[in-house]
């Protein structure tokens, strides 16, 4: 089973035109967001990145783009580490819950 994170969150961005079809973003993403259409990558599952940002520093055409350690999911990954709640600061209440 794929670990979604939250839906609709992450910072990843792809330019389509950009991208020369070398797969890199297929081998080096962890959860398998990227999947191979013709000659070229797309992303098939966004709501599957942690943003780690493997897929943008290893893309030669730099057609990937995501702020890798920010936002929600820098801050659910804290939570487990640290045991609190997670808190990125985008709540409407200031910050005491994730994107809630």
């Amino acid at each position: 089973m794929k670990h979604r994170y939250l839906k609709n969150v992450t910072t990843l961005s792809m330019a389509a035109e950009r991208c020369i079809g070398c797969g890199k973003c297929t081998e080096v993403c962890p959860h398998g967001v990227f999947e191979m259409e013709g000659r070229k990558a797309r992303i098939a599952e966004k709501d599957l990145c942690m943003e780690c940002g493997a897929c943008a520093l290893n893309c030669p055409a730099n057609a990937l783009e995501v702020q890798a350690g920010v936002g929600c999911a820098a801050a659910i990954i804290y939570g487990w580490f640290s045991g609190q709640e997670p808190t990125c600061g985008c709540s409407d209440d200031g910050g005491s819950a994730c994107c809630g």
